[in-house]
C-alpha cells in the first residue's frame, strides 16, 4: 500500500465517522435575534427576544439560560413540546405561553411534529452583562 492510498483511506474513514454522529441527530433549530434593550427603570436588566424556528422534526440541545435569565417563551406557530427541570414534557400550540425561571435547565424543546415548521418567540429578562443566553448541557465544561 503507498502513503497516497493509505491517506486517502484515512481521510475517508474520518469523513465518514463525522458524518454519522451528524446524520443520527435531527434537524438543529434557527435562532434569529429580535430586540435588545436595557431597561431604564430596573438598572442592569435587559430584555432580549430571539425568534426560534424549528424544521418538521427539528430540536434544540439539552440547554440551560444565563442564571438571571427569566424568559417567556409565546408559540408564533405549530406546536412545541418542551420540557424544564423535572416537569412533564408538554405540548405548547400557537398562541399557548410558558416560562422558564432563572436557573432553569430546558431538557426538551422540540417541534412536536415530523411534517410542519414551528415558530417561538422567547422573550428574556437577565442581567444587563449576560453575553451567553444559552448554554449546551453536553458541551457545558
Amino acid at each position: 500500500m503507498n502513503i497516497r492510498s493509505f491517506i486517502g483511506g484515512a481521510f475517508t474513514a474520518i469523513a465518514i465517522a463525522t458524518a454519522i454522529p451528524a446524520a443520527a441527530h435531527e434537524p438543529a433549530e434557527t435562532v434569529t435575534p429580535s430586540f435588545e434593550q436595557t431597561i431604564p427603570n430596573i438598572p442592569g436588566k435587559s430584555v432580549r427576544a430571539l425568534v426560534v424556528d424549528y424544521p418538521p422534526a427539528g430540536a434544540s440541545l439539552p440547554h440551560e439560560h444565563a442564571k438571571s435569565a427569566f424568559i417567556f417563551a409565546y408559540v408564533l406557530s405549530g406546536e412545541i413540546e418542551s420540557q424544564v427541570n423535572n416537569e412533564p414534557k408538554r405540548v405548547y400550540r400557537a398562541g399557548e405561553s410558558f416560562y422558564e425561571t432563572p436557573g432553569s435547565t430546558h431538557l426538551v424543546s422540540r417541534n412536536a411534529s415530523k411534517k410542519d415548521p414551528a415558530k417561538l418567540l422567547a422573550v428574556f429578562i437577565v442581567d444587563t452583562g449576560d453575553k451567553e443566553l444559552t448554554t449546551n448541557l453536553n458541551t457545558k465544561e
